[in-house]
């Protein structure tokens, strides 16, 4: 299941961001599909983390780990691209967004 954390400093971005949730799920979801595998916003987990500190390179931060595919890979800077402006313009008042999507290798040990 892919996952995407939504760092915030300010709770008004919070409050901004927060009815978004569903529609954001279902962006990110649409941006994560690839071949036969069709997410849909209940395949996604979305968790928006307060920032206390300074050294946030954007106002809000968006982080995605997802399964690699050959797919995603392809597309890792479309699919952040695509995020961040899709998030600064449902919401333009949190200001500038950065995303960053980790992909990862799942494995199992067989001993």
């Amino acid at each position: 299941m892919p996952t995407a954390n939504v760092y915030y400093r300010d709770e008004k971005d919070h409050e901004t961001l927060k009815p978004l949730l569903r529609d954001l799920k279902a962006c990110l979801a649409d941006k994560l599909t690839c071949g036969e595998l069709k997410l849909g916003e209940k395949d996604m987990s979305v968790r928006f983390l307060p920032v206390d500190g300074d050294g946030m390179l954007g106002n809000v931060e968006i982080e995605i780990t997802a399964h690699e595919f050959p797919e995603r890979v392809k597309n890792q800077d479309k699919i952040c691209y695509e995020t961040k402006n899709y998030v600064e313009g449902k919401a333009p008042s949190v200001g500038e967004v950065r995303v960053w999507l980790k992909l990862v290798q799942l494995g199992h040990d067989t001993v």
